[in-house]
């Protein structure tokens, strides 16, 4: 894991932790995220037993670029699920997890592109750009990764200061991502109909939460002119 992704997922732990200017004992959400963090933690430590041990099937490159495919998807989905959840719930605290939990996304986009890269292309590096190009299932699958990435380059609390204004309509690019993902890997799976019902039915109900939310601000900004 490149060192930056690490210590932006870890840095919402650390400074949970401290008050400033003086410490404060940990709070109950300083635990909720160690143990989330724990278990973002599990599919990753699981697929590298796996690849250890040989028991990831008889065709085990497919099943790690399957394997870390879905979970960047369940992690992206989960980030996108925070905000709903906080503002129904009124749990302030659940705040900081979205941000982790989306630099988790990250990593698990970047250890897909890796095997893809390693297993499946075999380290053709000449043949990555035309890959990228010709086949659009991966061309769709790289955009996203692309928007993780800058998302999680400007996730620090310094970038959030440094691009000012500029930094929320970035990181709401995370909506393109999470349909290029769907897209990706709806087209990679084809005859798994399941994956795409599920996946795509929670993403269409987190979507269309802030799609309601936000055509009801305009409403009301239109009923009180």
């Amino acid at each position: 894991m490149p060192v930056w992704i690490w210590r932006a997922i870890t840095e919402d732990i650390r400074l949970a932790s401290v008050s400033s200017p003086v410490r404060r004992p940990k709070d109950m959400w300083w635990y909720i995220r160690a143990v989330m963090f724990v278990l973002a933690c599990i599919p990753f430590v699981l697929m590298v037993l796996g690849v250890v041990q040989n028991n990831l099937g008889p065709d085990p490159a497919r099943t790690l670029a399957q394997d870390t495919g879905r979970w960047t998807l369940r992690l992206m989905l989960a980030s996108l699920a925070i905000t709903p959840l906080r503002e129904l719930l009124k749990l302030v605290g659940l705040a900081p997890l979205r941000r982790t939990l989306g630099l988790f996304a990250l990593f698990y986009a970047c250890v897909h592109f890796v095997v893809y890269i390693l297993f499946l292309l075999e380290m053709r590096w000449s043949e990555i750009g035309s890959d990228i190009l010709e086949r659009p299932y991966i061309t769709v699958g790289f955009v996203a990764l692309l928007i993780l990435v800058a998302m999680g380059v400007t996730s620090p609390k310094s970038m959030v200061r440094k691009m000012g204004r500029r930094w929320k309509p970035l990181h709401q690019l995370i909506y393109v991502a999470i349909i290029l993902a769907l897209m990706h890997l709806i087209w990679i799976l084809r005859t798994d109909v399941f994956d795409a019902f599920l996946y795509g039915g929670i993403a269409a109900v987190l979507l269309g939460y802030r799609l309601f939310k936000h055509l009801s601000k305009k409403f009301s900004k239109a009923l009180a002119r």
